[in-house]
């Protein structure tokens, strides 16, 4: 297949007159083919008129098929020549510019579908976290304890909290942060959450002393004395175990991509 590729391109930059088509028998006949049709165009125009036969060429190959097995690869090369058999240069530029233009309406659907996505997963993360703030928490700890008999620490991490909302909660998802007054750069950002025995009823308030698992992250950093940690509610689940106020959170990630897609479809 590389041969032909080669062909393709090399056939493409020769020169001559006519309106000669290409001939997609053989790759003899089509490199032939190829040489004429290819000097029946000026030459300014035959940089385009390659680019134009490769995207032909290629748009009825399926890699997938060919890496899973369904199609063998000697069957490839005569896929691409039988898609430009029969054609002279002008059809090969017009049949190019109706393939790019399918391309662009459907690159163009793709990308509004998932405008609308982001807008409509941004204005549900938006509710939530009105929601979830009502989930407060009043107190937020991090320290090291000192264990018996062992070379390490244990980490240990204190909340206070109080179900505001209106559901019940059984599980709770957090964003912590560790930072130092007057530093930039946090010591550490990290999610963990907690499953509530018994659960926490609306109005309800809990204190916890959770220890995370020495391996983790939460394990491993070991900020200085004046580091205070900060938590974030990211998600509830409720009394069934799903997620009370959705689990979509609109992520730094989503808002460069909806960014991106709006300068590219303003309208």
């Amino acid at each position: 297949m590389r041969k032909l590729i080669a062909v393709v391109i090399a056939a493409t930059l020769l020169s001559g007159c006519g309106e000669p088509r290409i001939d997609g028998s053989s790759e003899e006949a089509f490199h032939k083919s190829m040489s004429k049709v290819a000097e029946s165009i000026p030459e300014e125009n035959r940089k385009q008129f390659t680019a134009d036969v490769m995207l032909l060429a290629f748009q009825n190959m399926d890699l997938g098929k060919v890496m899973s097995g369904k199609q063998r690869p000697e069957e490839v090369p005569g896929i691409m020549l039988s898609s430009l058999n029969g054609k002279t240069a002008a059809e090969v530029s017009a049949e190019a510019s109706r393939v790019r233009e399918a391309r662009a309406v459907r690159e163009k659907e793709q990308a509004l579908s998932e405008i609308s996505d982001l807008l409509d997963k941004k204005r549900k993360s938006e509710l939530a976290k009105v929601e979830l703030e009502k989930f407060e928490v009043l107190k937020s700890r991090y320290y090291k304890r000192k264990v018996e008999y062992s070379f390490m620490d244990d980490s240990v991490i204190e909340l206070n909290v109080r179900n505001g909302t209106d559901k019940a909660v059984s599980r709770a998802f957090f964003k912590g942060t560790i930072s130092s007054p007057g530093r930039s750069v946090p010591w550490l950002v990290e999610e963990f959450n907690h499953s509530i025995a018994g659960g926490m009823e609306p109005g309800e308030s809990q204190s916890w002393s959770l220890a995370p698992n020495s391996f983790s992250a939460w394990g491993k950093v070991n900020p200085p004395t004046d580091a205070v940690l900060t938590v974030e509610v990211v998600r509830l689940n409720g009394a069934d175990g799903k997620p009370i106020f959705g689990d979509g959170e609109f992520t730094e990630r989503d808002a460069d991509r909806l960014e991106s897609l709006r300068k590219q479809y303003p309208n």
